[in-house]
């Protein structure tokens, strides 16, 4: 089974970003790395912070608000559940999200899954891709959405346009993902033109 070790992002202040992410919790799975390479608007991608109450949800997202993130969909109930999005000071787009609607003890900020969705041009072609490379499927929607049996750090797949959609923001950008997928899948591109590190 492929596993994904690690995620990386490009930052224009290391210094800054490596706080804000100790801060959230996730610096054991979330790298950065100084980048000059430019991005404008949608990166392709987005991170997800699965937890397991609406209590963490807010806590979470509070301490990322405090931290200098940007609110790009209030946090707020909706049919599966309870959640909202934010900009990280880096550019990077988080969702913190929970299928629970109740806070079932007391609050934490412990984070159940890290998720890592891209958006693709092709569903199912870069199903197939990442099938070819070892990961096992755990969940698939037709050509909507894949997602596949990772540990440590979850990889999903959502069309780009459906992708940026949920998190606000407009589908259009240019430039770099400024994003490394760290895993013992190999060292490639795949077809939407995310980089992946042999770790």
């Amino acid at each position: 089974m492929v596993t994904i070790k690690s995620v990386t992002l490009g930052v224009d202040d290391p210094a800054v970003a490596e706080s804000f992410y100790a801060a959230l919790g996730v610096s054991s799975l979330v790298g950065v790395r100084s980048s000059d390479a430019t991005t404008t608007g949608f990166r392709g991608f987005t991170l997800s912070l699965v937890v397991s109450q609406p209590s963490t949800v807010d806590s979470l997202v509070g301490t990322a608000v405090e931290g200098g993130a940007a609110v790009l969909k209030p946090v707020a109930k909706s049919f599966w559940g309870y959640g909202g999005v934010f900009r990280a000071p880096d550019g990077a787009i988080w969702k913190v999200a929970t299928s629970s609607k109740k806070d079932k003890g007391p609050a934490s900020t412990e984070v159940d899954d890290l998720v890592l969705l891209l958006g693709v041009a092709d569903v199912k072609a870069s199903k197939r891709f990442y099938a070819d490379r070892g990961l096992k499927v755990a969940k698939s929607f037709a050509s909507k959405y894949v997602e596949f049996d990772s540990p440590q750090v979850k990889l999903a797949l959502y069309g780009r346009r459906a992708l940026a959609k949920d998190a606000g923001v407009s589908p259009d950008s240019t430039g770099s993902h400024r994003i490394l997928i760290g895993s013992d899948a190999g060292t490639f591109t795949d077809p939407d033109g995310f980089a992946w590190d042999a770790s």
